[in-house]
């Protein structure tokens, strides 16, 4: 098996770190590899140990290791958070070829243009993504590739995102003995796995509810509109049942993974189970029902915040509706909740490959289906795109982030060499 044909992604989460390797062979792709390890030194989405993050990424990526027989030496990690923002940007060249046809050097030179743009000096530019190409005027072009034309344009979104964070996953990635490859906004990834051309058509929201955190992106117009990140997940829900029950964090997280519902209604009265207190050697007994009635207020509140926070983001009604994603939502019961407190339609999206049929690797499988579409729209323009290349020379041309660069050994031109750069293009 050539490690060309294998793409792996790191999916860094509060309660988890998975390892998802993927292999693209006669243009199909395959699952063939999971690692997961318990996710330690990060807290609430964010990284607050950097030792313990590096050894849970090294148990994860051993995992994935022992079940392929292969060694992972280069991921795609994926990033989120609230210090994710976007921003709109325009760049326009002008043709290089003299036969007028446009090819792959044009696109990245626009896309570099796209990326001209006033950066905070906290911030730094992760990806950009093309929203829309425009030839000589005509728009809604989605690959431009061979077409004929004087000048190209792009409506393209920058995502960007904090320095410090940035540079703190990498480092954590690094010293755990990875090369980074590239770096993918989980949102973007999932969406792209989870989400119908028509929901991104007509808008919809994508809730990844996780252990720490709960994102939400927007999608309307086939692109990512919004995001935000909401400090609730499914730890709230295991510290519940802790205080609830009066036992142990570690037993609440054992009791809510095997009996936890989410809608009291579906809870048995004759399901019992057992939980040592905290302060005493005797074992008390519970119902499904008690324990539903602890889960579903805070279940209510989270979907309740979700629901404020899109009105916030300025969107009311979306046709597309809710799809529901990450680890929290596989519990019985949660999608009668979100029904009810979102009062629209929503579905709950699971990855259709063998080994990672669960909602809480949609985030992981996503970065690989972001990986896959970006080396088709961009294929290596000097190698053909045949199956010796390495997937590091089918990296998107970017000015942005460099993965294995600390934030000081990065070289940035000046606005006025970014200038002259852009309007060398017409020269």
């Amino acid at each position: 098996m050539s490690n060309n044909d294998i793409i792996v992604s790191l999916d860094i989460g509060t309660s988890k770190i998975r390892a998802i390797i993927g292999e693209i062979n006669n243009g199909t792709f395959n699952i063939i590899g999971v690692g997961s390890a318990d996710s330690e030194g990060i807290r609430k989405g964010v990284i607050v140990d950097i030792d313990q993050t590096v050894q849970s990424i090294r148990n994860a990526v051993d995992h994935a290791e022992r079940m392929v027989g292969i060694q992972i030496s280069e991921v795609y990690v994926g990033i989120s958070g609230n210090h994710i923002g976007l921003m709109s940007s325009h760049g326009v060249v002008a043709v290089s070829n003299e036969d007028r046809e446009i090819g792959e050097e044009d696109m990245e030179r626009v896309l570099k243009a796209a990326e001209v743009i006033a950066v905070p000096p906290e911030r730094e530019i992760i990806d950009v993504v093309a929203k829309q190409y425009v030839v000589d005027g005509l728009e809604g072009i989605q690959d431009p590739r061979g077409m004929i034309g004087v000048r190209l344009e792009v409506e393209a979104t920058i995502i960007t995102g904090a320095k410090t964070a940035i540079h703190n996953l990498l480092r954590c990635v690094e010293k755990a003995g990875l090369k980074v490859s590239d770096l993918v906004l989980m949102s973007l990834g999932a969406g792209q796995l989870a989400l119908s051309k028509d929901e991104k058509a007509m808008g919809s929201v994508l809730v990844d509810v996780g252990a720490g955190a709960t994102t939400i992106a927007i999608f309307e117009e086939d692109s990512l509109v919004a995001t935000s990140t909401l400090p609730i997940g499914g730890e709230f829900v295991t510290n519940d049942i802790a205080y609830g029950l009066r036992t142990l964090t570690d037993q609440a997280e054992k009791v809510k993974l095997k009996y936890g519902c989410a809608w009291l209604d579906d809870a048995a009265a004759d399901v019992m189970f057992k939980v040592t207190r905290i302060g005493s050697n005797v074992d008390k007994e519970f119902s499904q029902e008690d324990l539903a009635a602890i889960i579903e207020p805070r279940v209510q509140e989270i979907f309740q915040m979700i629901s404020q926070e899109v009105k916030q983001l300025g969107y009311t009604e979306l046709p597309g509706g809710y799809i529901l994603t990450g680890g929290t939502v596989s519990m019985p019961g949660v999608l009668q909740v979100a029904q009810h407190e979102l009062a629209a339609s929503v579905r709950v999206a699971v990855p259709d490959y063998i080994g990672v049929r669960d909602p809480g690797f949609t985030s992981g499988v996503g970065i690989l289906h972001n990986v896959i579409r970006s080396l088709r729209l961009r294929p290596s323009s000097s190698n053909g795109g045949g199956s010796n290349n390495n997937n590091n020379n089918n990296k998107k041309p970017t000015n942005r982030v460099k993965p294995n660069a600390s934030p000081e050994s990065e070289q940035k031109p000046g606005l006025f060499e970014r200038l002259k750069n852009m309007f060398s293009e017409f020269i």
